[in-house]
Parts: structure tokens; sequence; C-alpha cells
């Protein structure tokens, strides 16, 4: 039976899901070198003394809003799982479609690929590898299942075709179609995942 929480470590539950949640927003919004963390404090309407108890410095906010991302999209990949009569080369465009529409509802943080210090921060927080494990273990399962079908491509190597997936979560081309005007979300969404699982060459990918 799952212990049932007390008031005090609801309360604190609550207070750490609004700063995540203001930390997503954030680092989505302004990116995290922009990022203050009397941005986060203001952000989820606490002192930055409360914020400071609980994350001992903005890149371990950063670890803490990359962690809630994936588990997010672990809950998304089991809800997918549990289907039946799915084909795994869906279950991975429907991976991607959701991380693409996050993105574009500014619920996708960003994160510089060149910051060792938060680089060092991501590889020593336990919590966010492990999560980190967990969806590639499953995208992996998938991507080998789906390339087994022919689904996909048999010469492209799973790790690449794993980090392609990855990537959607901060595709710039998504922040380019969206900023000229041209298209609606749903469109945007729809025409980069024909292109990722189909090419540019006019190979159907649905």
């Amino acid at each position: 039976m799952e212990q049932r929480l007390s008031v005090k470590e609801q309360l604190a539950r609550v207070r750490e899901d609004a700063i995540v949640s203001a930390v997503n927003r954030l680092l989505a919004r302004k990116g995290f070198e922009a990022m203050t963390v009397d941005d986060v404090a203001a952000e989820a309407g606490m002192a930055k003394g409360s914020l400071y108890k609980r994350f001992e410095s903005k890149e371990a906010l950063a670890a803490a809003a990359m962690t809630r991302v994936l588990e997010q999209a672990l809950s998304r990949m089991e809800q997918q799982a549990a289907r039946q009569g799915v084909a795994a080369v869906d279950q991975l465009r429907d991976v991607a479609r959701w991380s693409m529409q996050a993105l574009l509802a500014g619920e996708m943080p960003i994160l510089p690929a060149q910051n060792s210090t938060l680089r060092s921060s991501l590889l020593a927080d336990k919590t966010y590898l492990n999560r980190l494990n967990d969806v590639s273990e499953k995208l992996g399962e998938w991507i080998i299942e789906a390339q087994g079908r022919g689904d996909l491509d048999q010469r492209t190597p799973p790790e690449v075709v794993l980090w392609a997936l990855l990537a959607t979560a901060c595709d710039p081309v998504v922040a380019v179609m969206k900023t000229t005007g041209q298209y609606n979300d749903e469109d945007i969404v729809e025409m980069r995942i024909s292109t990722l699982f189909g090419g540019l060459s006019g190979a159907a990918s649905r």
C-alpha cells in the first residue's frame, strides 16, 4: 500500500512542482544562460531563499526540469505501449509528435549543448540519468523492432535514429517554421514528422 503523505509533505511537493514548472517555462522562453534564480523565484511566486532550500543552484533547477520532461515522456510511452496492435514505428512517431508539440507549446526546456558546469550537474544527477536511460532503452527497443520489420532503414545505426528522435525536443526547424507565421502548429508537426520518417525524397511517412 502506498504511504500517504502528510500535509507538510504534500505542501512541499506542491511548492517543488511549482518551481519545476516555472523553470520549464523559463527555459523554454529565455533559455538557460538568460534565466536567473531571481526569475525562477518570481515565476514560481516564492522567495529566493525558499527556492534555495530545495535546489542548490541554477544547474540543479535545470536538471529537475529535464527530469520532469523525461518522466512525462516515459508516462506517454507507457500509455502507448499498453495499446494493442500499434507498430513500433508508430510508437516512435507518437513520441516525436509529442516532443514537438511540447516544444511548440513552450513546455520543452532548452539547454545549451556547450556548458561544462551544467553538463557536470546533469551527469551527477542519478535520477536524471536513470530517466534518460529508461527513455533511451524503450526507444531503442522500438527502433530495433521497426528496423526488423523494414519500417525504418536498416542501414542506419540504431543509435543514430535514437539521437535523431531525441533531437526533436530542440528542433530548430520547428521554431523557424513557427516564426514565419505561415503554418499552424499541427501542420508544422506533421511536416516535420514526414521529413523525419520519410526523408526529403518523398517516401511515405504515415
